[in-house]
């Protein structure tokens, strides 16, 4: 029997021989089928498993030659035709036709298996156990690098470790620990800091009557630990620690855990590690980390998705928790962290939308927006797509509801989610499988810890007393412990004693108002540690319980309060300083839940009326006069903005270019949509509608339709308040553009016909010429093309009294390319070059290229293929140039449509390939059709043709 050995090099191996496979590719090929043997792989899940999300041009001919080879391979190796392994093409893919025995990593995985067996007597176990791990015969896929053959190999050798344990539990039971010992140790060397492995090798040790040895085993793993990772032996560990040092019998070895991920060498692919920064001082809850830990059994690949829903009361530690035991388990998830902030609680109520979420992860993944669907349910469908093949970790945190989780839940196996919330969230555990995790209050013991962590251990062992009053009027909250060492931190000569008199006044001045419940009693310890902040930091405290969140940036925070940025600055290290406030990010800052409502309510007891609105109304300018001098730096504007001078002690960011205007943006957007809200409720009319119309080019940039409706919605309200029809004209057309977006054609239709009677009743020609411009990209969309070319044509003639000679091109690019769609292909030639020669004026490079696009069609059609060629190669270069690569695939494409008319074979070949590797890096569907006209023109199944192979 032939047989596909992967525990190793890869190898096609009979009893009596061994058969090279070939180079690292081919071996990757056969090995990406045989992990699958019996089921379709896809050629592009090939493709992904050996080059990952970046393949090289050329890496599909290469697969096709390479299973072209295989099958060669097979039919040429092993006896009789039962004997053989085929490789066959099947309408899901390619199918390796092998038993799972004759693919050592499945029959190692079946022996490991039935070793668990609760029946089974230990001799039997042990020698399953010996035979399966005699079947590593080094590194698994050895040779063999990239993404997906880094992530097996790190998954399997965890099974190695995982069987190897057992192994040596087994053969200590049976009273021979010593045959352990070796391979224990060798293994350990191997991995260092795998705390199971050291445990077995200490009882193994302990057993065989070296208990010293086994101290000293302890000894370094606890140093390498410390030096490493920051962090201390686990329960388990310490336990049989204690248990050695006592010369007491040794209970039991727990089940089994997957071992930690080896170390393994940089990932290359995309692996996002949005986790934020690991918590200094933890300590405590090793209860719910074992707890956690012991999830990790069940998030195997072979196993459906593992969820932990965390539940607890304000202030509990829920996140804290969560960050922890992320950042320990984060080499068990090599394919990344996705952490969001739900804000299920957010005193404001704005809790974040499911669909920012998933936006927010397929970000991370590098999904171009051209594939992001529309609609919740089609971007959860892409992101669990995505998450197929590989560990991901997903930290969903500050959860309102199951129905806010249900959509950012991984559902491949392998990927495990974390949930927090302040609810029991009873419902995703029955619909879901979710295990609940209530956490509780500190212990008086895990408290006192927590302020030694961060005070010093002599300086809480010499004031015991202060201490556990400290941690009494906390009540075993962490957010209040924490608050508390930050005080005590910033006065390191005062005695605890005296910061526990002021704590215990200050509480009981509030009894009243606590009502005995441990998240109100935090209140005691917030308003002690407000009163000690200087009046400005203070002022700078309140004002920021008026920003929408869920986070600032310093200079935004400046304007807020009227201040220099050096000022603030100063301001904002002291509230970091005295845990009031957290710097999320460098230069950004944000607060806990409790925090913000604390503030908030600080500001309407403490602040006027008058003060609270003037400091929103800097806030608001500052956002507003950034976003709109940002926009201009992305091309020009559609929307033509003239906001009020910005109120004094303003100072708006000013982006330096291009991509310094996109990276404020994004770092910024969910502020800019809480600020549309919030200027909606507060009564800043106009702030919402221009902030809205400021947004539009970065929503127009993203794809992220969604919020560019839901930004407008508001702004069409606001303008209805103030009775403002411009204000009005510019939601509708932005609504209406929104809805074509989505594909809502009759709907932006009705929308953008009232915009352009807004417009023109205002005497406003700029603005009804755009709103003419997207009535003709609707008419295109309905295959109404006399009355798209129109709309162009009156959008010319109304640019042209406008004086806007940069639109007025576009415009007449569209007169052009309507002309060509209704085979009037010289008329749009014409019109194209008189769009060239108005953009040559203006150095609208994005016009340019779209212009040459247009005329490369209208030569084409016309049969005029040198010069089409000359044109589209034209728009190619300055696509390139823009850095916009969906543009230039189209444009490829469309070149090697030319070459092929002109039967130039090789040219057009070489442009749909070119074309192909654009698509394909971006995951945009158009690749798919261009790949079946390659496909055609080669006139073969690709995988029956050997084509030559690409170093």
């Amino acid at each position: 029997m032939l047989y596909v050995r992967l525990l190793g090099p890869v190898e096609l191996a009979a009893p009596e021989r061994t058969t090279e496979v070939g180079p690292p590719q081919r071996r990757a090929v056969l090995a990406a089928l045989a992990v699958d043997a019996g089921r379709p792989v896809t050629a592009d899940v090939v493709i992904r498993r050996v080059w990952g999300t970046d393949p090289p041009e050329g890496a599909r001919r290469s697969v096709y030659s390479h299973i072209a080879r295989i099958r060669q391979l097979c039919e040429q190796t092993g006896g009789a035709a039962g004997e053989r392994l085929r490789l066959m093409r099947r309408s899901g893919g390619y199918v390796l036709e092998a038993g799972r025995e004759q693919v050592d990593v499945h029959r190692f995985r079946r022996m490991v298996g039935q070793a668990r067996t609760d029946t089974l007597p230990d001799p039997a176990r042990a020698s399953l156990l010996s035979e399966a791990l005699g079947l590593w015969r080094g590194d698994p896929l050895s040779g063999l690098d990239g993404p997906w053959a880094e992530q097996t190999r790190e998954e399997w050798r965890r099974e190695q470790v995982d069987a190897t344990i057992h192994w040596a539990s087994v053969r200590t039971r049976l009273g021979d620990p010593d045959a352990a010992i070796g391979p224990l140790s060798a293994l350990l060397g191997e991995h260092p800091l795998v705390e199971t492995l050291a445990e077995a090798l200490m009882r193994a040790l302990y057993t065989a009557g070296r208990g010293a040895e086994a101290l000293e085993c302890y000894a370094s793993v606890r140093e390498r630990l410390a030096k490493e990772l920051g962090t201390e032996p686990g329960t388990a560990l310490r336990e049989v620690h204690r248990l050695i040092l006592r010369g007491q019998a040794l209970g039991p070895a727990a089940p089994a855990r997957p071992a930690a991920a080896p170390h393994s060498p940089p990932r290359r692919s995309v692996v996002p590690a949005q986790l934020p920064g690991r918590v200094r001082g933890f300590t405590g809850r090793d209860a719910e980390l074992s707890r956690l830990d012991a999830l990790l059994d069940a998030s195997r690949p072979s196993a459906p998705v593992v969820i932990s829903a965390v539940s607890g009361t304000a202030g509990v530690g829920k996140t804290t928790l969560a960050v922890h035991w992320g950042h320990r388990m984060r080499t068990r998830f090599p394919d990344g962290q996705l952490y969001v902030n739900l804000r299920g609680f957010d005193p404001s109520g704005a809790s974040r939308d499911p669909a920012e979420a998933l936006r927010g992860f397929l970000d991370a993944f590098e999904v171009p927006p051209a594939r992001v669907p529309t609609g919740v349910d089609a971007q959860a469908a892409l992101y669990r797509s995505l998450l197929a093949d590989r560990r991901v970790l997903v930290v969903l945190d500050n959860a309102r509801d199951a129905e806010q989780v249900r959509p950012l839940l991984p559902g491949a196996p392998g990927c495990l989610a974390l949930v927090t919330s302040r609810n029991r969230l009873t419902s995703l555990a029955a619909a879901e499988g979710a295990h609940l995790l209530p956490l509780d209050v500190l212990t008086p013991a895990e408290a006192t810890s927590m302020l030694a962590a961060r005070l010093g251990v002599p300086r809480t062992e010499a004031e015991p007393g202060a201490v556990a009053d400290i941690v009494t009027r906390c009540a075993g909250l962490p957010l209040a412990l924490a608050v508390v060492a930050a005080r005590a931190a910033t006065q390191p000569r005062i005695p605890l004693a005296t910061l526990a008199d002021e704590l215990r006044d200050t509480g009981d001045r509030l009894d009243a108002l606590d009502g005995g419940d441990p998240a109100s009693q935090v209140r005691a310890v917030l308003s002690w540690s407000y009163d000690a902040l200087s009046p400005a930091a203070a002022r700078l405290f309140r004002l920021l319980g008026l920003h929408p969140g869920p986070d600032v940036g310093a200079p935004a925070a400046a304007s807020l309060a009227g201040l220099p940025p050096a000022r603030v600055r100063a301001l904002l290290a002291e509230l970091t300083r005295t845990h009031l406030l957290a710097e999320s990010v460098p230069g950004r800052y944000s607060f806990h839940d409790l925090l913000r409502a604390y503030a908030a309510e600080l500001a309407h007891a403490q602040d006027e009326k008058d003060d609270r609105r003037h400091a929103t109304h800097r806030m608001l300018d500052h956002y507003l006069h950034t976003a709109l001098g940002a926009q201009r730096l992305l091309g020009p504007p559609a929307d033509r903005i003239l906001p009020h001078p910005a109120q004094p002690q303003v100072a708006p960011e000013q982006p330096a270019d291009r991509e310094a205007a996109m990276a404020w943006f994004a770092a910024e957007h969910p502020v800019l949509l809480n600020a549309v809200h919030q200027a909606f409720e507060t009564g800043f009319d106009t702030h919402v509608w221009q902030l809205a119309a400021a947004l539009t080019t970065f929503h127009q940039r993203g794809v992220l339709w969604s919020e560019w409706t839901a930004a407008h919605t508001v702004a069409l309200a606001a303008a209805r308040r103030l009775g403002d029809p411009a204000a009005e004209a510019c939601a509708r057309r932005n609504l209406g553009n929104a809805a074509s977006a989505l594909g809502r054609q009759a709907e932006a239709r009705v929308d953008l016909e009232r915009a352009a009677r807004l417009y023109r009743d205002l005497g406003d020609p700029g603005g009804e010429a755009h709103t003419r411009l997207a009535l003709g990209r609707v008419s295109t969309r309905q295959e109404l093309r006399a009355e798209a070319l129109d709309h162009s044509r009156r959008a010319v003639e109304l640019f042209g009294a406008a004086g806007d000679r940069a639109w007025q091109a576009m415009a007449l690019n569209n007169v052009g390319w309507d002309q060509a769609e209704l085979g009037h292909y010289e008329e749009a030639i014409v019109h194209g070059r008189q769009a060239l020669a108005l953009v040559a004026q203006t150095g609208h490079t994005s016009g340019e290229a779209h212009t040459w696009d247009t005329l490369g069609y209208a030569h084409h059609h016309l049969g005029r293929h040198d010069e089409a060629a000359t044109c589209y190669r034209q728009a190619a270069a300055l696509f390139h140039q823009l850095g916009d690569r969906y543009f230039e695939a189209d444009i490829l494409a469309h070149l090697g449509d030319t070459h092929h008319a002109a039967r130039d074979r090789d040219a057009a070949r070489s442009a749909w390939t070119r074309s192909l590797t654009l698509f394909e890096e971006l995951d945009h569907p158009d690749a798919e059709a261009l790949r079946v006209r390659l496909l055609h023109h080669l006139g073969k199944d690709p995988a029956d043709t050997v084509l030559p192979e690409r170093a």
